[in-house]
């Protein structure tokens, strides 16, 4: 369960955790709505596409403190893209009980540790 600390919302109730570059290159793809975080060994620029993805997402990037420092919201199937910051963890939101872009998390809003 990922929990917003800062304002007490829920994030994600359930979620699957990809350390490893064959899971997190293969990410979302041909799978069902889910959740997924992505753990990297050390902060770096994170670059996403959305290729074999069949629904948006939101996408929160996190620093190695899991201070959200990038929000990505609503990425549509078929696109890519890249985050301006380097972070650590990255929370990919395709299951959720809100709509693509409505995601209950800010700038700099603290996440429990996965």
């Amino acid at each position: 369960m990922i929990i917003n600390k800062t304002t007490g919302n829920i994030i994600s109730h359930n979620e699957r955790i990809c350390r490893h570059f064959f899971s997190q290159a293969l990410g979302l793809m041909f799978r069902p709505k889910q959740n997924l975080v992505m753990i990297f060994p050390k902060e770096r620029k994170i670059s996403l596409h959305m290729f074999f993805v069949f629904y948006p997402i939101d996408v929160l990037i996190a620093d190695d403190q899991l201070k959200i420092i990038e929000i990505k919201r609503d990425f549509q199937p078929f696109t890519t893209w890249k985050s301006a910051k380097k972070g650590k963890y990255v929370v990919e939101l395709g299951e959720r009980r809100t709509p693509a872009g409505e995601v209950p998390a800010a700038l700099g809003d603290q996440i429990n540790r996965f």
